[in-house]
C-alpha cells in the first residue's frame, strides 16, 4: 500500500463494536485482572497512543514509534540516550528550542556540543572527537531551509559507530524519510505538519532497532512525557490528510517563491525547490517533494519589514508553522532574538530575512496579499 492508503488504514481496523474511526481511551487505569493487551495505565501505554505510534512509524517506514507531549520533548528523549556525557554534532541552522534545550540545559550538565555547517559534510568529519556518540541534523533548517546530505552523514556516522538523529519536521514523512537515507532516529514536531491544523502540540520519535526503541520507550515510561489520548486523536485525525495537505502546500510554495523572485523589493528567495538554491541537485536527490516553507531576503531594515508584515492581511505573525493557514515570521526579531546579533550574523539570518509557512489557501490570494504590503512599504518611503 502507499502512503495515503496506509495513513488512513494501519492499525486503524473498526474495533468490537464496528467503530470506523479509532476512539479516544479517554482513561488512566486499566483494570489489573484481565489481559489487557498491555495495558495498566496511560502514562505506560494507552491505546489511541498506541494507534498513533504505529501510524507516525509507518509514514517513516520504520519499525517503531513514540508519541511525545511536544517536539521539543521528542527531541530531550533522544539526547537523553546520551545519558548527559559525551560529545554531540549539531547542525548550525537549528530550530531554536533545541538550541536553548542544548545551551540551557544539556550543556551545564557536561555535554559537549560542537556546531557545523549543516550543508558541510565535511565539517561534519572534522567534528567528530573520539567522545562524539550523535550527530543531530535538521533538513531542511530553520530558518534558512539548508539541506543537509543524509545519506553522507550517515555514511560518516557509520564509519566512527555513533547515532544519527535527523529532526524531519519541515519535509514531513511525505517528502523524505531519513531512516531510508541511513539515519538511526527520525524526530518529529507532529505540531506542525504531521497533525496539520495548529491546534495540538505534539512530538514523534521513529526508530528501527530494537535496543534504541527498548531504551526511548523506558524513557517515555519514566518521564512521562506524553501526549494526552485526545491529543493523540486530534494527531491521527491530522495525519489522514498529510499527503493532499502537503501537494497543496508545496504547490503554493513554490507559486509564491517564485513570484518573490521577480519582485523589486526581494533580494534572494530562499526554497528548496527552486533551482537556484544552493542546494537544489541534492534536494531532488533525496526529497520527493520540498515542503510548505519559504525565506526570503527583503531590500529592507528590519523596521521596513516590520511594516511589511503589519500590512499583511492573510498571514499572521506568528511562531508556528504547518498549518494549513500560512503565517509569517521574522527571525531576528522573533525566534533569534534570544541569541546575540553576531550568532544570528555567522548563522546567516539577517534583520531582512523572513520566513513564510505557505498554507493551503488560493494561491493567487496569498500572493495578492503579499504584493500589496511590499507596496504598502514602497509607498510609505
Amino acid at each position: 500500500m502507499k502512503l495515503p492508503t496506509r495513513l488512513i488504514h494501519v492499525a486503524q481496523q473498526p474495533d468490537a463494536l464496528g467503530s470506523v474511526i479509532p476512539p479516544v481511551y479517554q482513561t488512566v487505569p486499566f483494570e489489573h485482572e484481565y489481559d489487557r493487551h498491555g495495558f495498566e495505565y496511560s502514562r505506560s501505554a494507552n491505546p489511541t497512543r498506541r494507534i498513533l505510534e504505529t501510524v507516525i512509524a509507518e509514514s517513516e517506514g520504520g519499525k517503531h514509534g513514540l508519541a511525545f507531549a511536544s517536539g521539543v520533548a521528542a527531541i530531550t528523549a533522544v539526547l537523553n540516550l546520551l545519558h548527559g556525557g559525551g560529545h554531540l554534532v549539531v547542525s548550525d541552522d537549528i530550530y531554536l528550542g533545541t538550541y536553548g534545550l542544548l545551551e540551557q540545559v544539556y550543556r551545564p550538565w557536561g555535554l559537549e556540543i560542537s556546531y557545523v555547517k549543516a550543508e558541510d559534510p565535511d565539517g561534519f568529519r572534522a567534528a567528530v572527537r573520539p567522545n562524539t556518540r550523535m550527530i543531530l541534523v535538521e533538513s531542511p533548517t530553520n530558518p534558512l531551509l539548508k539541506i543537509t546530505d543524509i545519506r553522507a552523514v550517515a555514511d560518516i556516522s557509520m564509519q566512527h559507530g555513533i547515532l544519527l538523529a535527523v529532526d524531519n519536521t519541515f519535509a514531513s514523512p511525505m517528502y523524505q524519510n531519513p531512516l531510508a537515507l541511513g539515519a538511526h532516529i527520525v524526530i518529529h514536531s507532529t505540531t506542525k505538519y504531521i497533525s496539520g491544523h495548529s491546534d495540538v502540540l505534539g512530538g514523534a520519535v521513529v526508530v528501527n532497532d530494537d535496543k534504541l526503541y527498548y531504551d526511548l520507550k523506558t524513557y517515555q515510561r519514566s518521564a512521562g512525557a506524553v501526549p494526552g489520548p485526545w491529543d493523540c486523536w486530534l494527531t491521527l485525525r491530522g495525519m489522514k490528510t498529510l499527503p493532499i495537505r502537503m501537494r497543496a502546500h508545496s504547490e503554493n510554495a513554490l507559486f509564491i517563491a517564485q513570484k518573490l523572485q521577480q519582485h523589486l523589493l526581494v533580494d534572494h528567495v530562499i526554497y528548496p525547490g527552486l533551482p537556484t538554491h544552493p542546494q537544489y541537485a541534492l534536494a531532488r536527490r533525496q526529497m520527493s517533494g520540498f515542503s510548505g516553507m519559504v525565506s526570503a531576503e527583503l531590500k529592507m531594515d528590519g523596521h521596513g519589514v516590520q511594516r511589511f508584515i503589519k500590512a499583511l492581511r492573510l498571514f499572521p505573525l506568528a511562531a508556528s508553522l504547518g498549518g494549513v493557514e500560512s503565517l509569517v515570521n521574522h527571525p531576528a526579531r522573533m525566534s533569534h532574538s534570544y541569541i546575540s546579533a553576531d550568532q544570528r550574523a555567522r548563522i546567516g539570518v539577517s534583520d531582512s530575512l523572513v520566513r513564510f509557512s505557505i498554507g493551503i489557501e488560493d494561491a493567487d490570494d496569498l500572493w495578492s496579499d503579499i504584493e500589496q504590503a511590499l507596496k504598502t512599504v514602497m509607498s510609505d518611503e
